[in-house]
């Protein structure tokens, strides 16, 4: 079956790119051999021209997709014709020096272990094609680091295609606060990596606001929903600016805690001022940034916070939500 689509998808685009003129559905349908075999040459029944019609447009949009330029053109008789002309469908030649494709191999090889992998050397191989130097090898080691992204959730392909496509999606999501998950109706702007967790910065339809949710967190499917986003997606910059917030790397004040003397050691390299208490005690001044609650309940008994009361407040409650379970 998908062979066969493929070669009528072929055989549409070779007629569209080799015709002068605009050709209508009815000439398509008969110069293409698998619309005939399946619908038959000219006007058949009207159960088989609704049918055609179906497919026709379903494979125009593929090769759309796919990136053909397809031109609609109406006749003075108001016939439609449809080709699709060469000097729209043909790119520049590529020319690329040693850095640049040094830039590409090196961003083929960070989705290494992503769903991306074969997009990526798929795409490394069409430039080789088009005309990449053969001395120039984009796979080749260009430092002493290899960098690499892991994805595991299950839930960052389907995220990545709505983010691409503008597609609003729902999903089961539980709180760090939570025993239980909720469901979310989100529209998803971006997917950000920081330090090694994958993080969703999309518009909260139940909430009207934005919000950032940690994929590790989406349990389920992801599913998809019709209609058009409600809120506007703002630029790149603010949408990182967000998960770097959300992520608690971005801080405009500080928190005091109590930590025990010999625990804690991620929290002192984070600290601003550390000040020995005795009885194995220190206090610590760090940075207050959004997530700071979730990572100070990870040290258990060996943290207390001292203030401010907000941030105690949140400790608090997540160490009862874990009591319970």
């Amino acid at each position: 079956m998908a062979i066969a689509k493929a070669e009528r998808l072929m055989n549409l685009a070779l007629c569209l790119l080799g015709t002068r003129r605009p050709l209508s559905k009815r000439e398509l349908r008969d110069s293409i051999e698998a619309y005939v075999e399946a619908f038959g040459p000219g006007k058949g029944s009207g159960g088989n021209d609704d049918s055609f019609n179906r497919m026709f447009e379903r494979d125009k949009d593929d090769l759309r997709e796919l990136g053909l330029v397809i031109e609609t053109v109406e006749s003075l008789d108001g016939e439609v014709g449809y080709l699709a002309r060469r000097d729209s469908n043909r790119l520049p030649p590529i020319t690329l020096d040693a850095e640049e494709a040094a830039a590409l191999g090196l961003a083929a090889k960070v989705w290494q272990q992503a769903r991306l992998a074969g997009a990526a050397s798929g795409a490394l191989q069409k430039l080789r094609a088009a005309g990449l130097p053969e001395d120039v090898d984009p796979y080749g080691s260009h430092g002493a680091l290899e960098p690499r992204i892991p994805v595991h959730e299950a839930a960052f392909e389907p995220l990545m295609l709505a983010c691409r496509d503008r597609r609003p999606v729902v999903f089961d999501y539980r709180k760090a606060t939570a025993a239980h998950p909720e469901q979310r109706h989100v529209e998803p702007w971006a997917l950000e990596c920081w330090r090694g967790h994958w993080y969703l910065a999309g518009w909260d339809r139940d909430r009207g606001a934005e919000r950032v949710f940690r994929l590790s967190r989406i349990t389920g499917k992801v599913r998809s929903r019709g209609g058009r986003y409600t809120a506007e997606v703002p630029d790149v910059v603010t949408v990182r600016e967000t998960v770097a917030s959300w992520a608690g790397e971005i801080t405009d004040r500080s928190a005091r805690i109590r930590l025990r003397s010999d625990a804690g050691y991620p929290l002192r390299a984070k600290a601003t001022s550390v000040r020995e208490l005795g009885d194995g005690w220190d206090e610590l001044e760090i940075p207050y940034g959004h997530g700071l609650d979730a990572w100070l309940v990870e040290f258990g008994p060996d943290v207390v916070v001292l203030e401010p009361a907000e941030l105690r407040a949140d400790v608090v409650d997540r160490l009862r939500a874990v009591a319970k379970g």
